[in-house]
């Protein structure tokens, strides 16, 4: 995705969550603030964009966001469980309805064989319990294009998210 249209989705994300009145939260890992980033790089969308969590390491997970110990132990970091706990932890310490969360192998390094360069697990969750999870497996197309098009993941999801009638 270009730099204008990423721009643009993040610009359609706020706009939707703003005509619904919905408070948006970020917890990323391997992409590291980049979603709250674009999201925050719109003027004016502090009235949509109440926090981000960058939780990185394991320890931060946990603390920041409630992942229980024993979900990091059993799936690992980059697991669809863990990216669920972080979606779920990041809508409770937060003032968000919606919350989008991300988990992966950015690379160049860290993959296996279970777990590749370019696996990307998201969550995404809404107060009125709507819940959606992806994985994605990019490949090896480098860490900046993993990271890239796992922002470009994120806001699609906030956007369904941001869609989504309330109950």
């Amino acid at each position: 995705m270009t730099p204008a249209a990423l721009r643009a989705a993040a610009k359609s994300v706020l706009q939707r969550a703003r005509s619904r009145r919905l408070k948006i939260a970020t917890a990323e890992s391997c992409t590291g603030g980049l979603v709250a980033a674009a999201l925050t790089e719109i003027a004016g969308s502090s009235d949509v964009v109440d926090r981000g969590f960058v939780t990185y390491s394991n320890d931060a997970k946990h603390v920041m966001l409630g992942v229980p110990a024993a979900t990091l132990k059993q799936h690992g970091a980059v697991s669809a469980e863990t990216a669920a706990a972080m979606a779920k932890g990041a809508l409770k310490y937060s003032l968000a309805d919606i919350a989008v969360a991300i988990t992966g192998i950015a690379g160049p390094g860290g993959g296996s064989k279970q777990k590749p360069v370019g696996l990307v697990h998201f969550a995404a969750a809404s107060r009125n319990g709507r819940r959606v999870a992806r994985v994605k497996r990019y490949g090896n197309i480098g860490r900046s294009q993993v990271r890239q098009r796992s922002v470009a993941e994120a806001l699609r999801l906030l956007r369904l998210l941001a869609e989504t009638k309330p109950r």
